[in-house]
């Protein structure tokens, strides 16, 4: 059964840091592979939302989060790219949903609405990668994403640990 959640694009993290925090470090906990190492430190989340708000600020990033009610359950990123000859594509990044919540399709939501964005920006092409054998592969297969290749021993999970990575790609209507 799907969760009824409105996806909203947010310019800024201005009083949602906290919730975003506290969705951060759930995946992180959950062995989501997100690119911390647990035990995670504070200081380390509070850092990385301040990135995400200034490629906010300067319009090289887009944020997506899925809210149920006043409750932040899930995000995703767009990362643009900054190159002239790159401008055409987007990086998918950070896609977390709360544990509460997940298997509700509250994922293929996020993808969608960052997807749509990404089309209206013009943009024709998305990438992405993620840890061999995660379930997120299946969610992007499912969604049109190709394989374009494995890397072993590409990140250190969240238990310090080294995996291969799963790159992905979707081709978007012009």
């Amino acid at each position: 059964m799907e969760s009824f959640v409105e996806i909203k694009e947010v310019d800024t993290i201005v009083g949602i840091a906290e919730q975003l925090h506290s969705l951060l470090v759930d995946c992180i906990n959950s062995g989501a592979s997100v690119g911390f190492l647990t035990p995670v430190v504070r200081q380390e989340v509070t850092a990385y939302w301040a990135v995400v708000e200034s490629g906010l600020k300067l319009r090289e990033r887009k944020l997506f989060i899925a809210y149920d009610g006043n409750r932040i359950v899930g995000t995703v990123q767009l990362s643009l790219c900054s190159k002239p000859n790159g401008a055409h594509r987007g990086e998918v990044e950070k896609l977390m949903v709360d544990t509460d919540v997940r298997g509700k399709g509250i994922s293929k939501k996020l993808m969608s609405s960052m997807e749509s964005a990404a089309v209206e920006m013009g943009l024709s092409l998305l990438v992405l990668d993620t840890r061999l054998g995660d379930i997120a592969s299946s969610l992007y297969r499912a969604m049109g994403y190709s394989e374009a290749g494995q890397i072993p021993q590409f990140a250190r999970s969240s238990s310090g640990e080294l995996e291969s990575t799963v790159y992905f790609f979707k081709l978007l209507p012009c």
